[in-house]
């Protein structure tokens, strides 16, 4: 297999990315990558640079990779800011690096896209091997694969990357029939806790639409970007997704964008944007007015999201990054993996040993808030083993 650069998405046409992406992960499709191209997120300014990688055999295209080379760590949620500072305090170069990722999303998936028929741990192995050849021809310091598939990290580990370990809060649908039901899962305590945040967002007169992205209509958009903007600027975050972004995205990938919309006294008052494939939810961002209305930010992000999943028939809803809040809103911490190869051998034994330790006490960490989150016993157990 011959391994090819790319410097832009354009160059495999949308059928042919598609074919290998399937529809699982919309975060992996032409349509959502060439849109953070098309409106300037990824670009040499940004410091996401497009170097995918794609290989060909003699029937044409037969895997494919996201990847960027890296000015810095930002967007990543995978944190290395100290391995890029112990290099700098030696005088190395950390950046740049390569990564293969959905720049500025948290969500797992596939990052080596395989054409169906051909044996995809192969073809993930030959990619790993390409990829370190890779960086030492272009005298990058390494290259990072986030929020990989379980099965790909241990493939990778086998091809000489160190696995990183990670987790994020997901909730798990049982096969509800309603939120009620999902309720009578809780703990008593943690029940009336939820029943009074919602009430609370009723009483203040506050209803909620929910928007298809090809449905969503002009001034709905306009009013979710200025309430996105205002969230990023109220955290000291730079906002690099354009309106033009976030409408191309609800022209182009339809039904699988979603807008919750939270209205009061005849106006839009806050907005939470989502993703989803055929049995996942993907919470993505939120933003309100600015005025203060108690519980709102649970009801938008969570509550709605959880009735859109019992609804539909979805199996899981992952809210994104941090937020040990949601634990008490009935989202268990869910392991993520990444794995990384650094060139210089004395910084990748230095990490392994990192890794090792940071493995145990994340290990710890994700059993005991499990044990200790709001779900009774008997309803713990038969979701944990319902969701492996």
């Amino acid at each position: 297999m011959k391994l090819k650069i790319l410097h832009s998405l354009e160059t495999i046409p949308a059928p042919e990315w598609n074919s290998l992406a399937g529809t699982a992960n919309p975060f992996l499709s032409h349509e959502f990558l060439a849109a953070l191209e098309h409106h300037g997120a990824v670009s040499h300014r940004t410091g996401w640079i497009p170097n995918h990688l794609a290989l060909y055999d003699e029937h044409g295209l037969a895997a494919a990779s996201p990847g960027y080379q890296k000015l810095h760590s930002w967007g990543e949620f995978v944190f290395d800011f100290a391995w890029a500072d112990a290099y700098d305090r030696h005088g190395m170069e950390y950046y740049p690096k390569l990564v293969s990722a959905v720049p500025y999303t948290p969500v797992t998936g596939p990052r080596v896209l395989v054409r169906p028929g051909l044996d995809r741990m192969a073809v993930v192995s030959e990619f790993a091997a390409q990829a370190q050849e890779l960086i030492r021809h272009k005298a990058l310091s390494s290259t990072h694969w986030l929020f990989v598939e379980q099965e790909t990290a241990y493939t990778l580990a086998a091809a000489g990357y160190s696995i990183r370990l990670g987790y994020q809060y997901h909730w798990n649908n049982a096969g509800y029939e309603s939120f009620e039901a999902f309720l009578a899962e809780l703990s008593s305590k943690k029940r009336k806790s939820i029943r009074r945040e919602r009430r609370r967002v009723r009483e203040m007169g506050i209803e909620f639409r929910t928007h298809a992205g090809h449905e969503i209509p002009a001034d709905l958009w306009h009013s979710f970007h200025r309430f996105y903007v205002n969230t990023f600027h109220a955290h000291g975050n730079i906002p690099l997704l354009s309106l033009d972004f976030f409408r191309e995205l609800g022209e182009r990938l339809r039904s699988r964008v979603v807008l919750v919309e939270a209205r009061a006294r005849g106006s839009t008052i806050a907005a939470a944007l989502y993703l989803r494939s055929d049995t996942t939810l993907y919470g993505r961002y939120w933003g309100d007015n600015g005025e203060m209305h108690d519980g709102l930010h649970f009801e938008t992000c969570y509550y709605q999201g959880i009735d859109y999943c019992i609804r539909e028939g979805l199996r899981r809803f992952e809210s994104g990054a941090q937020g040990e809040h949601k634990v008490a809103r009935g989202f268990l911490p869910t392991p993520t993996y990444s794995c990384h190869h650094l060139l210089d051998r004395r910084f990748r034994l230095a990490v392994d040993e990192f890794l090792r330790q940071e493995r145990a006490a994340i290990e710890d960490y994700i059993r005991e808030r499990t044990q200790a989150g709001p779900f009774r016993l008997d309803a713990l157990e038969r979701i944990v083993s319902s969701n492996p």
